[in-house]
């Protein structure tokens, strides 16, 4: 497809992925509605390009925020492609996830784009030619360790396209899925870099994925993954699992002892988190009274 001129929404666009993306987008002159939960980094990422474009800040985990973005998308005439980009990760055991983490991750990396896709698949359906783009994971073809909730949601955003692709092949809109490796962005935290650093795991910048995202909008390539051998490991891993189960079980004993210091940090962060709240509390208490 020709990027020129097309009204293109992208959602997580003040993230890593979605600001590299933009720059991207931007310069081959394509229309751009840039969403996020951050209105200050969405102004910068449309100031760094020429404040040429929408922005919607909302929190598309939330039905407000879904509306919000739908109500305006319904202002225009027509929408050409939707980037679902948005994206949350938590590295942990799965027995010390919180149920509220659990819900988070899932409704965020699976449900939020399911269901702005389907909101808003008649004013995809306009144009002569549509395309829905959802940004996976390699983690949404190996079920990997203390990613369990990550790699539930990513497996559902991969069924999630490949179903919606087969059941749109006549239409005018066409769904592609691209499946990133480990990329160098904020969602990782400092354990999940040590562990990847520690086993030797390639990481992509995020310029990398963005581009290999811009060529598979051009070429309009339906399944796109990134690395090696990352790409041979999810072949291997569909035709003889037990394969890279063994692979990841020499592994375990470093993806656990990194998941642990990851689940110390939440802990400390929690407990900070609980610290200031008391203290702010026994302050605006003080405050009250004086």
């Amino acid at each position: 497809m020709n990027i020129k001129g097309k009204t293109i929404l992208l959602t997580g666009a003040s993230g890593g992925i979605g600001q590299a993306i933009a720059i991207r987008l931007h310069k081959h002159q394509a229309k751009l509605i840039l969403v996020g939960r951050n209105f200050k980094k969405l102004e910068a990422v449309n100031e760094m390009i020429g404040n040429n474009h929408q922005i919607i800040c909302a929190d598309l985990s939330q039905t407000d925020g879904r509306n919000k973005l739908v109500s305006y998308c319904e202002s225009l005439t027509h929408i050409d492609i939707l980037i679902n980009n948005a994206g949350v990760s938590h590295f942990s055991t799965f027995e010390s996830s919180s149920d509220d983490q659990i819900n988070q991750l899932m409704n965020i990396n699976l449900l939020s784009p399911m269901l702005l896709t389907k909101a808003l698949l008649p004013m995809l359906a306009r144009p002569q030619n549509s395309i829905i783009l959802n940004v996976g994971s390699s983690f949404g073809t190996i079920g990997y360790p203390c990613f369990t909730t990550y790699c539930a949601s990513k497996f559902g955003l991969k069924g999630f396209s490949e179903s919606l692709k087969r059941e749109l092949q006549n239409k005018s809109t066409k769904v592609l899925y691209i499946a990133p490796r480990a990329t160098d962005t904020d969602i990782n935290s400092t354990s999940v870099n040590q562990l990847n650093k520690k086993l030797g795991n390639a990481t992509d910048t995020v310029s990398v994925v963005a581009d290999v995202v811009i060529k598979q909008l051009l070429n309009e390539t339906e399944r796109v993954a990134i690395g090696w051998p990352e790409k041979l490991f999810l072949k291997v891993n569909g035709l003889i699992p037990s394969i890279v189960d063994k692979a990841i079980g020499n592994q375990i004993k470093q993806i656990m002892h990194f998941a642990k210091l990851s689940n110390i940090g939440s802990v400390v962060k929690l407990t900070n988190k609980s610290t200031q709240q008391k203290t702010m509390s026994r302050i605006t208490s003080s405050a009250t009274h004086s």
